[in-house]
């Protein structure tokens, strides 16, 4: 047996008995090995029983042989009650030894954490108190704050040690600071004001005289060259010196702000990129700059009623034609998007585009879904092209520029937010290719942007050229005498430096004081070398070689915070958002108050009618246009067929009974008769009978359309829609066509159902005189008019009426008189007079005085001898009626010879077998190309907002339509407004 530590063990049985911390894990000694029994037995006898409760608690941790042992069994006889006694006694007291420990445990906790925090608030008492630049850091920086890996930010952060050697000697500007002190105390003064400039920032002064000042940058002291006040040679070298010196730590300065700046840059590109993929699953809120843009798109299409003129403001760039608008604009911007050309005229349409920073650079017109990469020349390319061919579009024919705007959107890393306008270059003549009036036009719309009272004009003026040679500086300086919102470019330094005999005048300009008009402040950039291959770093790197190396800056001619359009657009987008927080909230009142008007007006005037634009009433009149025409499904077969068979009856009967009919049957022979017939109805059955079918069936279509639409008018509809719906039925009968391969099917159908002769039964037999009957009779009524017209009205007429013969009239009656008399004496007559049957009623009527054309005697003849032959047609029918049975047995008999009967009825069946073909494909096909060609009219109507201008009218839509635009753009104006004071 073993005794290591806590444990006691038996080597014979390899029993263990464990204590930890006090506690000992017990086994029953019934269970034990003898030998392990006795070791128990004595151990518990040697241990105290009687120690009491309250020991330290270090006597807790104590081996095993200090703990008490399960003490014996009692003796026999005793009951077991003090074991009983003693085990109870046991219990108690680990309890409280384990309470105990609790106790110091909870103390401990308590006193360390109030010690804890005790010593937090002393150290935090001693930090500095950081809120007032809390707007260093976006909000969206601290909603990611647990995203962020800070050991990568720690890496990517520059080193102490890099810093350190950046900053200036200390020492020296100490020399230098106490050199220029005793300057100033002997009464020197400096010929030029020291100023600060900055890299990140430009501030607007409000007070004084309209200019940009820059601060917060490492100050710059420059003295003019040349200072005939000083006059110990040591004093000048020691000041031009301290200016270099300055320079020097400025271009130090500056190397670090722009590295951190591309660190920030990338580090917010991440931030946003993870933004961008949801990683907060929170719901996307737009930018304050794409709420802003969003505004003046609406208020681009909106055509303002009630005087409420568009003030917002956005950045309007103007310049003389190849000035380098563009090329700053695409500085600032970052990327090379706009069409390039040498001296001719490019930008042909306002452009109107919207900076905003975001993840990845790219481009989106407003009208499309389309991103551009501007970091890939494909899509760059892309860009161009597509730019050049909106604008080419928007030019009407015979003008060269276009007022319409070019709505396009650039996001990208560290780019500043504002909204700016590229208008067409002023130009001083109009060359050939050009329309008479550009260059008012361009003045137009110039002065259209320029006009608005917080528009922030950008004027760029090129620096290459003589000064005397501009035309924007005149036209901007009446716009805005007082400079209160302009910003004055001059582009082409470095050009200009090289060409200045005297660069004094490049001072003189970014001064003010060589152009005329004013400005709130001026800046000199550089747009590369002219070449359309530069890319945005290689423009910038030759930007700022210029100025490092230029002696205008070197000299003070220009102050540092006037070069490079970085500080420019800085300055620009600084100037923007002041001009916004001024007026934007004067503006969300403008609107509000015409909408006020707009309201009182619609419920003076339409009280009882929901406010539905044009768009929301062409939805209307669309569904309402697609009811009507399925109307034309329901159409029954029997309503189809007895309209197709009667329209055409009316369209071939009168060749049938003209041509056909009664040429064969004025033949008097029956084998003369079918011959003639089957002869002329097959040439018409090959030439016009499938033609005639098929135009009829496409009238029938249109008329049973046009009925359908009239009677769904008469429903309770809005005339409103009156002109829509005869337009789209128009165009949708004009673009359908009828399907032309159904016209040989139906040539042979046509031509069987006439080859056949057999009338099977009665009732085919009498519907077939009933046919004809009808037929004749309405035929023998045209004839009588006809002839009533030629001779005038009779005697009883003429006494009733009153009315009297004309003299060709009674000529006429006169002939008919003569020819009735021939048709009674030969009542079998043909249908043709002969010469000498000319000749003898012409004399007879000389005799009696009546001079009368023998043309006219045959016109007549005609007419009566029709009507003669239908009298005895009629008459023939009716004894046919009885004819049947001769004609099932046939029978031959010259009285009962009824050839005419089964001639109307092969045309009867006729006419019934086509008007159900036509039936079948009206209804299986004609009518769903019908319904397929609305809708596709509908869907160009509706993609067409100048044919819903034309054709959905009236001051109700008109009303409107302003109200739902003066409301859109009151909701996305206060929208505007709350992002915009929750960034405040």
């Amino acid at each position: 047996m073993l005794r290591v530590g806590s444990k006691v063990a038996c080597m014979t049985c390899r029993n263990l008995v464990s204590t930890n911390m006090g506690v000992r894990f017990r086994i029953p000694l019934q269970k034990l090995h003898p030998l392990s029994r006795a070791i128990h037995h004595r151990y518990s006898a040697n241990s105290n029983p009687q120690r009491p409760p309250h020991r330290t608690a270090a006597r807790h941790f104590t081996s095993l042989s200090r703990l008490p042992m399960r003490p014996p069994k009692p003796p026999p006889g005793s009951g077991g009650r003090g074991h009983q006694h003693q085990r109870n006694f046991w219990v108690a007291r680990l309890a409280a030894r384990l309470l105990r420990l609790r106790y110091i445990l909870l103390g401990s906790a308590v006193g360390g954490g109030y010690t804890a925090k005790k010593t937090y608030d002393e150290w935090k008492d001693l930090l500095p108190d950081f809120s007032e630049y809390n707007w260093v850091i976006p909000d969206f920086i601290w909603e990611l704050s647990e995203q962020i890996d800070l050991e990568k930010l720690a890496k990517a952060l520059p080193e102490i040690e890099e810093i350190a050697k950046l900053l200036p000697d200390m020492d020296k500007i100490g020399e230098n600071f106490t050199f220029l002190k005793s300057l100033l105390s002997s009464g020197v003064s400096l010929g030029s004001e020291v100023k600060g400039a900055s890299g990140l920032h430009l501030l607007l002064e409000t007070s004084g005289e309209p200019q940009l000042k820059a601060t917060d940058a490492p100050t710059i002291a420059t003295s003019e060259s040349g200072d005939k006040q000083y006059k110990k040679s040591s004093d000048k070298e020691k000041l031009d010196q301290l200016q270099e010196e300055l320079l020097r730590n400025q271009m130090k300065y500056q190397r670090l702000i722009e590295r951190l700046e591309k660190e920030n840059k990338e580090l917010r590109k991440v931030v946003l990129q993870k933004d961008d993929k949801g990683i907060h699953q929170r719901k996307v809120k737009k930018s304050l700059i794409d709420l802003y843009s969003e505004v003046l798109d609406i208020l681009s299409d909106y055509d303002s009623n009630y005087n409420t003129q568009d003030h917002l403001p956005r950045v309007v760039v103007v310049g003389d034609q190849s000035a380098g608008k563009t090329s700053v604009l695409e500085m600032i911007a970052q990327a090379r998007i706009f069409p390039r050309g040498s001296g001719e005229m490019m930008t042909r349409s306002p452009v109107k585009v919207t900076l905003s920073e975001g993840p990845h650079h790219v481009a989106m017109f407003k009208d499309s879904t389309r991103e551009f990469d501007l970091t890939k020349e494909e899509d760059l390319a892309a860009l161009r092209h597509e730019i050049e061919l909106r604008m080419r579009k928007s030019v009407k024919e015979g003008q060269t520029v276009s007022p319409e705007t070019i709505s396009l959107s650039v996001k990208g890393p560290g780019i500043q937010r504002m909204v700016l306008v590229d208008l067409p270059g002023v130009i001083s003549t109009v060359t050939a290719g050009m329309a008479a009036d550009t260059k008012e036009t361009i003045f137009s719309i110039s002065k259209a942007y320029m006009q608005n009272p917080n528009a922030i004009i950008l004027c760029i003026q090129d620096g290459s050229v003589d000064a005397e040679r501009s035309i924007v500086t005149d036209l901007v300086s009446q716009m805005d005498p007082q400079g209160k919102r302009t910003i004055f470019v001059l582009t082409k330094v470095d050009l200009a430096e090289k060409n200045l005999a005297s660069p004094n005048r490049i001072q003189q300009i970014v001064e003010g004081r060589l152009f005329p008009m004013k400005a709130l402040g001026y800046f000199a950039v550089v747009t590369g070398k002219g070449s359309s291959g530069e890319s945005i770093e290689s423009i910038k790197d030759y930007e700022e070689d210029f100025f490092q190396s230029s002696r205008l800056l070197r000299d003070g001619m220009l102050k540092a915070h006037q070069v490079t359009t970085k500080n420019l657009s800085l300055a620009v987008s600084d100037c923007f958002w002041k001009m916004v927080r001024e007026s934007v909230e004067q503006q969300a009142d403008a609107f509000k108050a015409s909408r006020f008007n707009l309201e009182t007006e619609w419920k003076n005037n339409y009280p009882r009618l929901r406010e539905l634009d044009r768009n929301e009433l062409f939805e209307k009149a669309k569904n309402e246009i697609l009811d009507e025409v399925i109307g034309l499904s329901q159409v029954t077969a029997k309503h189809w067929e007895a309209i197709l068979q009667k329209k055409l009856w009316e369209r071939v009967s009168t060749h049938v009974i003209e041509n056909i009919y009664l040429p064969a049957a004025q033949t008097m022979n029956s084998g003369t008769f079918n011959t003639t017939v089957d002869i002329k109805l097959k040439q018409w059955t090959d030439k016009q009978l499938p033609h005639k079918a098929l135009e009829v069936a496409w009238e029938t279509l249109q008329e049973e359309f046009a009925r359908f639409m009239a009677e769904y008018k008469g429903k309770d509809q809005d005339d409103i829609f009156d002109k829509l719906k005869e337009a789209v039925k128009d165009e949708s009968v004009k673009r359908h066509k009828w399907n032309e391969r159904a016209m040989d099917s139906l040539r042979v159908i046509q031509h069987n159902a006439l080859a056949d002769r057999s009338i099977t039964d009665k009732p085919q037999w009498d519907a077939a005189i009933q046919f004809m009957e009808e037929t004749l009779q309405s035929r023998l009524k045209d004839t009588e008019s006809v002839i009533d017209d030629m001779v005038g009205p009779d005697w009883k007429q003429r006494w009733l009426y009153w009315k009297n013969r004309t003299a060709d009239q009674h000529i006429r009656n006169e002939t008919k008189n003569e020819l009735e008399r021939l048709l009674k004496l030969h009542d079998e007559h043909t249908a043709y007079l002969a010469n000498d049957e000319v000749t003898t009623v012409r004399k007879n009527l000389e005799s009696r005085g009546v001079d009368i054309d023998p043309v006219l005697i045959k016109d007549t003849w005609h007419q009566l001898y029709r009507r003669h032959f239908l009298q005895k047609a009629l008459v023939h029918c009716n004894l046919c009626k009885k004819g049947f049975y001769y004609y099932q047995r046939h029978f031959v008999d010259a009285e009962l010879e009824c050839n005419d009967v089964v001639l109307f009825w092969r045309i009867q069946r006729m006419l019934g077998i086509t008007a159900n073909t036509l039936r079948q494909q009206l209804t299986n096909r004609e009518v769903r190309r019908l319904e397929k060609n609305v809708k596709e009219v509908l869907e160009d109507f509706g993609e067409d907002t100048e044919k819903k201008m034309q054709l959905i009218t009236g001051r109700r839509v008109q009303l409107a339509e302003d109200l739902k635009k003066v409301r859109e753009i009151q909701e996305k104006l206060e929208a505007f407004i709350e992002a915009l004071h929750k960034e405040k």
